[in-house]
């Protein structure tokens, strides 16, 4: 068994960071951490007193973020501002910094741990611009990200599934880079039960005159990625259980002595999958609380969700767990205070309970600023880059109900991208059609100058390219099953169709709309009966007709369980960034005009009369 063990006795009057200044730019509200801790009912922790019957009792302090997604500083490169939406909310490590930095004067730089989640590296143009655009695997750089953990203080980070998008080889140079261990268990050498990451850490916490407090944190990914990244780690990975996973690993870290379990883990807590049944379980946070003996506390992720306090009995022992998840891109700080008596010579967590703080509480810590400015200001300058004109204003506020010229100019990229790459091949004779979804409603084209940061606005994720081939009763069974997004609608109803989306759950992402064939989607009709008039070029589609499908990757590897597409033959896969395609394209024709590319070929109809 390899040494997980480190210390955590650090003097703490030599190692507790200053106060940071508040400059009036990032000034928001200005209460500290410990003025919004008092506020929720947190009264300072007390480092230790005695507990009744003369037992010791100390307060032990883990703060927890998830899903920064490469949010380093207070700005949405969207809008090339600082980031606001209607709650007030602000984003970044940089908020994250100041929190910890309060938190830990108020418990004592001894008496805290800072753990991670996952999705750390992967969300937002500064992600993608130090992977794709200067991968700093090639530069030698410090990812910005890590640069960031590392100056905050880190003392382990768990792997998201968004951490395997830029393949293993950048990971791993991104691992190399942060002092915390990467942890990631149930991430394992394909076909074995190895892990290929570190599944967990020990930190030693002193208590002068009495033991250490051993902490053990586990780290668990998502078994989800080995759909979403399947080209980054099929016959290289796998990812186990989460709870199978947790079984094995809580006994082994008690077993080492271990006074309290931790366990740092990238899943949501409803129980659901946004997959079939095929895959271990995707939002197991709760099931691991439920089921797994021995576990204290955990942090948790994924759903982007800001959960202060879920209190879980475990099954097996009737004790309680105490489980926190902290809203994403650093708009949260998860904090957990853990009372730890003295009972037989063992350390015994007597009372668990957690919150999570505001990050719009505090500003920017200017110390964290600085360490990420010169490469903040380099994505600033680049996603400001213009690459085309638009004739007129194009807007994705529609694009949920109605075919938008700004998401066919996705699809009429896709197309010419897949029709270019397969010139010459046994494909070439088929139609070529492309399927895009509204990722962003926001998104908008200004007439005149279009920018980087405007294509990135509409096209969010960092999915690379496929052509994949369908059939047409395929595409029927596709347009069927993107078509659940809506609600089923009388025909003489209002006319209201913001208010018919997002049926059964469905996010906008998972609404797929195509290009190339012309169809109906018939709200007034059950769900799975609802695709009419699908032809190509005037002529209806046959059952057998094969087609190209212009997709993206996630799509392609099963993300969001459309039918038929994950099997489906693989005719291209250049690894083309799909942004970058839309980028190249626009910067190559100057000149973006609805009138070259925008056919509605695809309307809502209710009783087969058009809603619009």
């Amino acid at each position: 068994m390899p040494d997980h063990e480190s210390d955590h006795d650090v003097d703490p009057q030599a190692d507790t960071p200053p106060r940071s200044g508040l400059s009036r730019r990032n000034f928001l509200v200005g209460v500290s951490a410990a003025s919004v801790l008092a506020a929720a009912g947190w009264a300072q922790t007390p480092k230790a007193v005695a507990a009744e019957g003369g037992r010791r009792s100390v307060t032990i302090t883990i703060m927890g973020t998830s899903d920064i997604h490469a949010n380093a500083l207070n700005w949405d490169y969207y809008k090339d501002a600082a980031y606001s939406d209607s709650a007030g909310n602000t984003i970044g490590l940089a908020r994250v910094s100041s929190l910890v930095n309060q938190i830990r004067a108020d418990r004592g730089r001894e008496r805290t741990l800072l753990f991670d989640a996952g999705d750390t590296i992967q969300g937002s143009p500064l992600g993608f611009y130090y992977a794709t655009v200067d991968p700093v695997n090639a530069s030698g750089a410090v990812h910005p990200i890590a640069a960031g953990f590392n100056a905050i203080g880190y003392d382990a980070v768990a792997l998201g599934n968004h951490e395997f998008n830029y393949g293993l080889d950048f990971l791993d140079d991104w691992i190399s880079q942060l002092d915390a261990p990467a942890l990631a268990a149930n991430a394992v050498h394909a076909g074995t039960t190895e892990p290929a990451f570190r599944p967990y850490i020990v930190k030693k916490m002193r208590v002068p005159g009495y033991k250490p407090i051993r902490v053990g944190v586990l780290g668990l990914t998502n078994p989800g990625v080995v759909i979403w990244d399947k080209g980054n780690v099929s016959g290289r990975l796998d990812v186990l259980d989460v709870v199978e996973t947790a079984a094995r690993w809580v006994p082994v870290m008690r077993a080492e002595g271990v006074d309290v379990v931790v366990v740092s883990v990238h899943a949501g807590d409803s129980g659901l999958s946004s997959y079939g049944s095929d895959l271990p379980v995707e939002n197991a946070a709760r099931m691991l609380a439920e089921e797994v003996p021995g576990i204290d506390a955990i942090l948790f992720g994924h759903a982007h969700l800001d959960k202060p306090e879920v209190r879980v009995i475990n099954k097996v022992t009737g004790k309680e767990v105490v489980m926190s998840e902290p809203k994403n891109w650093g708009q949260r700080l998860s904090v957990f205070d853990l009372e730890l008596t003295m009972e037989r010579g063992q350390w015994v967590v007597a009372a668990a309970k957690s919150l999570t703080v505001n990050t719009n509480t505090v500003a920017d810590d200017p110390a964290l600023v600085q360490v990420v400015k010169a490469q903040h200001d380099a994505v600033v300058a680049y996603v400001n880059t213009p690459v085309a004109t638009s004739t007129e204003t194009l807007s994705a506020a529609e694009s949920c109900w109605k075919d938008t010229a700004i998401l066919d100019y996705v699809n009429h990229v896709q197309i010419d991208t897949v029709s270019k790459a397969i010139a010459g091949t046994a494909e070439a004779s088929l139609p070529v059609i492309s399927l895009a979804a509204p990722f962003n409603r926001a998104a908008t084209f200004p007439a005149g100058q279009v920018t980087i940061k405007d294509v990135a606005g509409l096209y969010i994720y960092d999915n690379t390219l496929l052509g994949s081939v369908l059939t047409g009763a395929q595409i029927k069974d596709y347009l069927e099953y993107s078509a659940k997004y809506f609600l089923t609608v009388a025909p003489d109803a209002a006319v209201a169709p913001a208010t018919w989306t997002n049926a059964l759950g469905t996010q906008d992402y998972n609404f797929d709309q195509f290009s190339g064939v012309t169809y109906d989607i018939d709200i007034s009709q059950a769900q799975g009966s609802r695709i009419a008039n699908l032809a190509w070029e005037g002529v209806p589609v046959a059952a057998d007709q094969r087609f190209v499908v212009a997709v993206n990757n996630y799509r392609q590897s099963g993300g969001g369980g459309f039918p038929h597409i994950a099997a489906a033959p693989v005719v291209y896969n250049a690894q083309v960034a799909i942004r970058e395609a839309i980028v190249a394209y626009a910067s190559a024709t100057g000149v973006i005009d609805p009138a070259d590319f925008h056919v509605v070929n695809w309307k809502l109809v209710r009783a087969g009369i058009p809603v619009f």
